[in-house]
């Protein structure tokens, strides 16, 4: 059937029901009229809050202008899936004992670009299945984006005070996926905003990044220091990252939303080698041929070898002192790579040595 004589209402409720039998727990269609982000986008670049992400920059207004990335963009279709496993260690648990390492919940197991890439493929085959040709393109973090604007116009939920999305009914705890499509979709209700005089997460936040209700300054941010960042880490800010060597989850740990989200059902997403509550000592030893191994697959391999061992000697700076932590620091005091040295020698000053 051709898409121009397709009903459009009906083929909107195909969808969202093809995306929950594909894995995803909900869809949506949003208008993808982005001006009022797009004000707000400029501005936090303006003021420098991107840090080194210079990509940010480059990228111009593609991500709040959907044609400029997709030519003959009308709809944009968002889905999120669930990616909290299961079978982790306890967060708190981890983040309260210094000797172990903290790994962002999303980054324990498949990395879910591939993952969810292959979703949404499957949902735009099913939808060209039913119609016949259609022109999309299918994004999952890998292009210049605003999902969580998108998402939010397409009833997913409110961009809540710490910049993430939140749903009623799922917390945050969820990934994001967009199809852009010329189909002319009925598109959904937008969001309204749940956050009311909650101030958790900007309370929660260790380094202060959320520097005021739905402002976040990524050169504060712990994702955006163990992550993005290549170079050192700002010496005043080493202290309060404890033993976090990937990530953050901390303003999401404290959201009184996520009592009401749900483990993922994805085997994908359970941990791998452990990372759920590995030793800081044991990774710190994995030499780059292990780092490359044992990260194979998952999102933590893109910091690189160099970078991870920078962000585990910080979190060894920050722990207890002992043979063993002072051993693992001082064979890498005279590692090739002066990134490491440096936050090696911080943490060994930080344990008198």
């Amino acid at each position: 059937m051709p898409a121009s004589v397709v009903d459009a209402r009906a083929l909107a409720r195909d969808i969202k029901a093809w995306a929950v039998e594909l894995g995803f727990q909900q869809a949506g269609i949003a208008d993808p009229d982005l001006g009022a982000d797009e004000i707000r986008l400029l501005a936090w670049l303006g003021a420098g809050r991107h840090g080194e992400m210079h990509y940010m920059q480059r990228h111009g207004l593609k991500r709040s202008r959907a044609a400029l990335l997709h030519p003959g963009t009308l709809r944009v279709i968002s889905v999120r899936m669930d990616y909290l496993p299961r079978d982790a260690a306890p967060i708190s648990a981890v983040l309260q004992d210094p000797t172990l390492a903290f790994v962002s919940r999303y980054a324990l197991g498949r990395d879910y670009h591939k993952l969810m890439r292959k979703r949404l493929q499957k949902l735009a085959d099913r939808i060209e299945g039913a119609i016949g040709d259609f022109s999309y393109r299918v994004f999952t973090d890998s292009a210049p984006v605003l999902e969580k604007p998108l998402a939010r116009a397409a009833g997913l939920g409110w961009i809540g005070k710490h910049t993430n999305l939140l749903n009623r009914e799922a917390g945050s705890w969820f990934f994001l996926g967009e199809i852009y499509t010329d189909l002319a979709l009925p598109p959904d209700r937008p969001s309204s905003d749940h956050c009311g005089t909650c101030r958790a997460c900007l309370e929660a936040c260790p380094t202060g990044a959320i520097v005021a209700p739905y402002e976040l300054d990524a050169r504060l941010c712990i994702s955006y220091l163990t992550i993005e960042l290549r170079g050192p880490i700002p010496e005043s800010l080493r202290s309060l990252i404890g033993n976090r060597i990937f990530g953050c989850d901390d303003c999401q740990l404290v959201c009184p939303w996520n009592r009401f989200a749900t483990t993922s059902g994805e085997g994908d997403f359970s941990p791998r080698h452990g990372l759920d509550s590995a030793t800081l000592v044991t990774l710190f030893r994995w030499s780059e041929e292990e780092f490359l191994r044992y990260t194979e697959g998952t999102a933590i391999r893109r910091i690189g070898h160099v970078c991870w061992l920078r962000n585990i000697a910080v979190a060894l700076g920050n722990g207890p002192a002992g043979k063993a932590v002072v051993d693992a620091l001082s064979a890498r005091r005279a590692h090739p790579s002066d990134l490491v040295r440096e936050h090696v020698d911080w943490a060994l000053q930080q344990h008198g040595v």
